[in-house]
């Protein structure tokens, strides 16, 4: 996640004095600690003691290097599940295909993905409501996707004038921080679909949608570090969420009742609705719920922080590798121009290019975001077909970075190599299912960026389509290298991969 230990400390350091937050939080930790250990001690611990308190060793080392004490778990209790300590609380990780397909598969009264994004983002502090009221999800999984063909020629207008205007076609080479100007394209471009022009080019529209999804990870972050006693009034101090919602009603507010007026006086067709995600949210709304400026706003935040935050996080993980690996940039340009040859910058072209699309798969697979997936809360004691039981309360999680690394499932399994799946495709080119494996979109116990199963990320086919539109622009339009030969990027995305440069320059060849 684009999270520095910086973001929090900024953000704690914002908050006036909290001696006696600090000194109950103590208190209810220490209590929380007890009760929660010896709830699960019969599941074995990776990364520190399981001892109360002591147990916060190892969640203050999984700040540090998560991926170790995971990686450490996953290959000594593969197949089976471990625990890990996190700043609050236990952990329960599954692994192997059918503990993950136990955890998707599981009813959302046995275990609760909404539940669990709740607590991961604090939503009832960071954006206002509870995620069960989230009806725009709905949305993204139905018009957003059943509008792809209609919307990309917006979406390929957007993203190639601003690739133009962020990266000017120079014959000399020039060096740009890579995720933030990746940012500003996907903002860009993901705001037109959603809003149009010209808001999607507001500066300061701009920013609100590119600063909110940070200040919603980092806060709930540190809301989530106190125990659920306090989380109230640690949401109250630490929650940025008022003032993203007046900044988001000065920008929106007056298209919003603009439509809403057309919509009490002409009905739900009235001529001429634009054909955006403010709109679909609109005439998807719950016929039992009353339009407000505000409670569309909010829903407006949401997707686009979605959208926005692990888009340009995605992007700029393959961009880096891309510019590292660079002679790779040859048979992806070939393939580009050949789509583009037969089908123009159209949708249809997109989907051909084979390459594109597993260039992102093995870079999502090797540079995941985050360590683990397929988040779940147990609403009720749930045991799983091992015997393994999980009280009420408990998080689970599977390890996801691990078995994406896993030898026993991918030969040379930490090696980069983007054509991949591009390269299993071809070898199954005769079986009707193909594409469904070994697309970016695809989804198995063994390949989890976009989720598994009936809970998986909504937007991934719009997504998958404005990433795989941005490479080929870039590649087809631009040279690009690193700005240092033969450095590779980390595989995580702290610290230096957010700062690295890409080089570019107009195309001589």
């Amino acid at each position: 996640m684009a999270v520095t230990l910086q973001d929090v400390v900024t953000a704690v350091s914002s908050i006036g004095a909290l001696p006696t937050l600090i000194l109950a939080a103590v208190t209810f930790w220490s209590i929380r600690a007890f009760r929660q250990t010896m709830s699960l001690r019969h599941i074995p611990t990776a990364g520190g003691p399981s001892l109360p308190i002591l147990s916060y060793i190892g969640a203050l080392r999984g700040l540090v290097d998560d991926k170790q004490i995971l990686d450490e778990g996953y290959a000594k209790y593969k197949g089976r599940a471990f625990k890990i300590a996190t700043v609050s609380g236990w952990t329960v990780v599954v692994s192997g295909p059918k503990l993950v397909e136990e955890l998707r598969k599981a009813n959302d009264d046995e275990l609760s993905l909404s539940r669990a994004m709740g607590q991961v983002l604090q939503i009832e502090y960071t954006l206002g409501h509870h995620p069960d009221d989230a009806y725009h999800t709905n949305i993204i999984r139905s018009q957003l996707k059943s509008n792809l063909d209609a919307v990309f020629p917006a979406m390929y207008d957007e993203l190639s004038t601003a690739f133009d205007e962020e990266i000017p076609m120079t014959p000399e080479w020039r060096g740009y921080t890579a995720f933030e100007m990746v940012k500003d394209v996907v903002a860009r471009t993901s705001g037109r679909i959603f809003v149009g022009l010209p808001m999607c080019r507001d500066k300061d529209y701009l920013a609100l949608n590119k600063q909110y999804p940070v200040d919603m990870v980092v806060r709930s972050l540190i809301i989530r570090s106190f125990p659920a006693e306090l989380r109230p009034f640690a949401g109250r101090l630490f929650s940025a969420f008022p003032g993203h919602l007046r900044r988001g009603i000065k920008h929106l507010g007056p298209e919003i009742s603009h439509r809403l007026r057309l919509l009490k006086e002409h009905g739900a067709k009235w001529e001429g609705r634009p054909n955006d995600m403010m709109q679909w949210l609109i005439d998807g709304a719950p016929c039992d719920e009353k339009l407000t400026v505000p409670q569309l706003v909010t829903h407006m935040l949401h997707v686009n922080s979605t959208a926005i935050l692990t888009s340009a996080v995605t992007f700029t993980q393959a961009l880096l590798l891309l510019a590292a690996n660079h002679q790779y940039i040859k048979p992806l340009r070939e393939e580009v121009e050949a789509a583009l040859k037969q089908h123009g910058w159209t949708r249809k072209a997109v989907l051909e290019m084979h390459k594109v699309d597993s260039f992102f798969r093995e870079s999502q697979r090797v540079a995941s975001i985050g360590n683990t997936h397929i988040f779940r809360v147990a609403m009720k004691d749930y045991t799983f077909s091992d015997g393994t039981f999980v009280p009420e309360g408990t998080f689970v999680a599977m390890a996801s970075k691990a078995t994406h690394t896993d030898e026993t499932i991918y030969s040379r399994a930490n090696d980069f190599d983007p054509f991949r799946f591009a390269d299993m495709r071809e070898k199954n080119i005769d079986s009707e299912d193909m594409a469904s494996k070994y697309g970016m979109v695809s989804l198995g116990t063994n390949h989890v960026p976009f989720g598994h199963g009936k809970h998986a990320c909504p937007g991934r086919f719009f997504a998958a389509t404005e990433l795989k539109a941005m490479l080929a622009y870039l590649v087809v339009n631009y040279d690009i290298k690193p700005e240092k030969e033969g450095v590779q990027p980390p595989r995580a995305f702290y610290g230096s991969a957010r700062s690295m440069k890409v080089l570019f320059r107009k195309r001589r060849t």
